[in-house]
């Protein structure tokens, strides 16, 4: 089992000194570790707000910039990249998007070069415990089917391996405050279903010192162009 997030990233796929698209980059914590990891690094999002974070937070991280678009029209010549990255992000792209996507991906892909998708499966305490305020199962599943497809883009499967994270929150209330400043949206959701959370929270929770820690399988797929 990993100890980080980006443990499989890292043992699969050297970065050093590679030009890397790191697909809905969010508020650019992955983008910048590439880039610290010896990697040029192009992080995308839809998000402005999101982006306007990153720019931000970059000041002394070399080899980085961040850019607006979205997965399925990406706005980069064929061949710009050694490495493509969807971290969390593919279940995030809109169902009907999710083959131009992975498509967009291998387009923009030099020959010899890497796909790497890291999706959170519908699975485990963490899955489970988040359902009643955005239940991901659809788009959870569409992702993996999507993957399933992407030998029609012109993309060979190389490695494909399922782990999981603990996740760990030191109380309810920290949850809570990391889901909402992660989605603002969530806040109604989570006033709507307090108590209920409140007890399917401790219900799920395995209990260590200093909190409360829940699991979240994912799987891995590494391609290459």
């Amino acid at each position: 089992m990993p100890g980080a997030p980006t443990d499989l990233l890292h043992e699969l796929v050297d970065v050093r000194g590679r030009d890397v698209l790191d697909v809905g980059c969010g508020e650019g914590g992955l983008t910048r570790r590439l880039a610290r990891a010896g990697a040029r690094v192009v992080g995308l999002d839809p998000q402005a707000l999101s982006l306007q974070q990153s720019r931000d937070a970059r000041a002394g991280t070399p080899a980085v910039r961040f850019i607006d678009g979205v997965a399925q029209a990406l706005p980069f010549p064929d061949a710009s990249f050694d490495l493509v990255v969807f971290f969390n992000s593919l279940h995030h792209v809109p169902i009907q998007a999710m083959d131009a996507s992975i498509a967009e991906a291998a387009r923009v892909l030099r020959r010899g070069g890497s796909l790497y998708v890291q999706e959170p499966l519908t699975e485990g305490s963490a899955f489970e415990l988040l359902r009643p305020v955005e239940d991901e199962t659809v788009v959870r599943h569409a992702a993996q089917r999507a993957l399933a497809r992407a030998c029609e883009a012109g993309l060979t499967p190389i490695v494909s391996r399922q782990a999981a994270l603990t996740v760990r929150h030191a109380d309810f209330e920290q949850l809570r405050s990391r889901m909402i400043a992660v989605e603002p949206a969530r806040a109604a959701a989570f006033e709507g279903h307090t108590a209920a959370l409140h007890r399917h929270f401790h219900h799920l929770a395995r209990p260590v010192a200093g909190g409360y820690e829940f699991d979240q399988p994912f799987r891995v797929d590494l391609f290459e162009r």
